[in-house]
């Protein structure tokens, strides 16, 4: 469990150090953002392997309601993260869709895996996202830029969607994680 903690732990510091001591992170200039796109390397290489090692205790397992909600939800998250860079309509009306994404994704992950490093993992990440956005907050809500939208751009994104929400359930299916049952 110490390393996946430490995985995550990591990961929440290196996205919060800007945030939490801007000085320091300004002081270390464009060496910061080598330092901390290595940091985040690690933390997802610890999280991936510490979830996969650790032994875990159980307290639910999960049922054909709950596996629905989270591939609905799932697929939610992905749409969410696809807008952020694609800029459709929705970009317009939500602020931090990335967090939104990740916040999503772990409330999914926690209703079907009722286990300990489960709650370590997804967990750890939602406090990371839902701190992320309260500091976001904290130091000024910055205005929504109104894009002109378009049939094109919503249709991207929901293509987008589709084709990567597709390759995860692949993923997940192949590395031996239920997706649909």
């Amino acid at each position: 469990m110490f390393l996946l903690s430490s995985g995550v732990f990591l990961w929440s510091l290196a996205h919060l150090l800007k945030r939490i001591a801007p000085a320091f992170r300004a002081s270390l200039g464009n060496l910061g953002k080598g330092l901390i796109a290595v940091a985040i390397l690690i933390s997802v290489l610890m999280m991936v392997f510490g979830y996969q090692q650790v032994e875990t205790t159980h307290y639910w397992g999960r049922n054909p309601a709950m596996v629905g909600i989270n591939n609905l939800l799932m697929l939610l998250a992905v749409y969410l993260l696809v807008v952020s860079v694609v800029k459709s309509a929705l970009a317009n009306r939500v602020r931090h869709l990335q967090l939104s994404a990740v916040k999503t994704w772990a409330i999914a992950h926690l209703m079907v895996n009722g286990d300990s490093a489960s709650f370590v993992l997804f967990g750890g990440l939602l406090a990371w996202a839902v701190i992320s956005v309260i500091l976001i907050n904290k130091a000024g809500k910055p205005e929504l830029e109104k894009r002109p939208t378009s049939l094109v751009r919503e249709l991207i994104a929901a293509i987008v969607t589709a084709v990567l929400f597709g390759a995860i359930a692949m993923a997940h299916m192949k590395l031996g994680y239920p997706v649909f049952g």
